[in-house]
């Protein structure tokens, strides 16, 4: 996050402003001061000796100078004297920690300032100030974690909590990531700036993200939308964050809002668009944006974005539309899978033909052999059932056998038994033929049944005519169409008739 990264250099920042030279100031009165702080009990101990004093006077002398490495050398010194008190101890190390701020180096620093307050000889509140200086130094050092544990102990002990603490704190345990201790912090820094800029949104935003608290954050991004409607970033956060709060609905409609505002022009943006609207079932909407935005450019044109363009289109029902499409993407892929979707969307639309290509190119370039020919097969099946049925009635077998429907039906069955045995369409396709055939062998036995039916019923009319025939004198059939069975009736029961007159 582009905040925590900066903290560094603002926690150094703000170290330059504070009064780390606090040694510096306490030696010089208390150098001028001694008689009286002699006769008070309270300042026993809390005074210099004249060795010491000239070195430290000198050392303060160099570092208002700006002469940090020549202080140091006398401060040392004032240290390697024997039987110096804990007050003298603690205010050279607290100057020599000083020193070594000035230098920027900032362990040195650290190390004196720890002695200074080891030695015992600092002031309940100078010991506090101190500790926050620590603090702070830690922090600017690189050892965020140990800083502000120090720096948020100084404040729970009821040191003053100043404002530049409470950022200092927030930004420590941001780059320690100890998110669950830096959002106290970061909550009370935000509520406290007046006016709230972007750095403190961003701040919540980034610390609810990553602590997977959804409701203060749909809370945050919803007032940063409103203080920065035309920042798309803030609206993709919206709807990712609604997604992944299981309300993909108003994300896509987030989503659906920003396209239409036209604030979604790479391609990646528009992508999730176009898997939104295929995801709520609306494939025929997403093709039309797919297909739009090929046409603009914004999203480039690919064999597997035609290929998408041409699946939404076919969940579509569009075949017509994706046909074009597909045939397309196979010429410039040359890839057998996209011949065999080129031939299943012909199959669709009924075109055995070209279906029956697109399936040949699949199988050259190596695609299942079995399953094309088992949708040619079904293919020309299914233009056979277009034609009507056969008429038994005036039609011979042989008619039947070379009719149009009859032919499509063996042209079924020829692509069917190409189907290798080894394909798991193997089986399928030998119920195919056998399916096929019953139901060829089924239109023969039903003009059977027919004929037999009409000769049947014929003969109940010619026996009529017959026995009429005694009474009028004169053979009368009226029904036509039974004439062609008066020599089959005669040959089978008026000879019967005939031969017992005879005898």
């Amino acid at each position: 996050m582009t905040l925590a990264h900066k903290t560094v250099s603002t926690l150094k920042s703000a170290l330059l402003g504070t009064a780390l030279v606090l040694g510096t100031a306490a030696t010089v009165s208390v150098m001028t001061a001694a008689p009286a702080m002699a006769q008070d009990p309270a300042a026993e101990g809390r005074q210099f000796g004249a060795k010491a004093g000239e070195l430290v006077n000198t050392a303060n002398e160099l570092l208002r100078e700006n002469q940090a490495a020549a202080a140091i050398s006398s401060l040392n010194q004032a240290l390697a004297i024997p039987d110096i008190n804990s007050y003298e101890r603690s205010i050279i190390n607290q100057m020599l920690g000083a020193s070594y701020y000035e230098q920027n180096q900032y362990s040195e620093a650290i190390r004196y300032f720890e002695a200074a307050i080891s030695a015992g000889g600092l002031l309940p509140n100078e010991l506090s100030a101190l500790r926050v200086n620590i603090a702070q130094l830690l922090i600017a050092n690189g050892s965020y974690a140990q800083g502000a544990q120090m720096l948020e102990n100084y404040i729970n002990r009821g040191g003053e909590v100043k404002p530049a603490y409470v950022e200092m704190l927030t930004q420590a345990w941001v780059q320690s990531d100890n998110y669950s201790k830096a959002l106290p912090w970061a909550e009370r820094w935000f509520n406290s700036a007046s006016p709230k800029e972007r750095k403190h949104f961003d701040l919540l935003n980034f610390l609810y993200n990553n602590l997977r608290m959804p409701g203060k954050q749909a809370d945050i991004v919803r007032q940063m939308i409103n203080r920065w409607p035309e920042d798309k970033t803030l609206w993709d956060a919206w709807a990712s964050m609604l997604a992944n709060g299981g309300r993909e609905q108003e994300a896509f409609e987030v989503s659906k809002m920003l396209y239409l505002g036209g604030a979604l022009n790479t391609e990646a943006d528009l992508m999730k668009v176009v898997q939104y609207y295929s995801f709520y079932d609306m494939p025929f909407q997403a093709a039309q944006i797919l297909e739009r935005e090929l046409n603009s450019g914004k999203i480039s044109q690919s064999p597997e974005k035609l290929v998408q363009l041409s699946d939404l289109y076919r969940q579509a029902r569009e075949y017509k539309k994706a046909i074009p499409i597909l045939e397309r993407a196979a010429s410039q892929s040359g890839q057998a899978k996209l011949y065999a979707d080129l031939g299943e969307a012909l199959y669709n639309e009924g075109d055995c033909t070209k279906a029956e290509d697109a399936f040949n190119n699949a199988i050259s370039r190596g695609y299942d052999a079995g399953k094309s020919y088992m949708l040619i097969g079904t293919c020309r099946y299914e233009n056979a059932q277009k034609l009507d049925r056969a008429v038994c009635k005036g039609t011979t077998k042989a008619q039947r056998q070379g009719s149009e429907k009859n032919k499509r039906r063996e042209a079924a069955i020829e692509a069917f038994d190409r189907v290798p045995a080894s394909s798991r369409e193997g089986s399928n396709a030998k119920k195919w033929i056998s399916f096929i055939r019953a139901e060829a062998e089924a239109v023969e036995r039903r003009c059977e049944f027919e004929a037999s039916v009409e000769q049947e019923l014929c003969y109940v009319k010619i026996k009529q005519a017959y026995d009429a025939q005694i009474f009028t004198g004169t053979f009368d059939l009226d029904d036509e169409a039974c004439e062609r069975f008066i020599e089959k009736y005669d040959s089978i029961y008026r000879v019967k008739v005939a031969d017992s007159s005879e005898n």
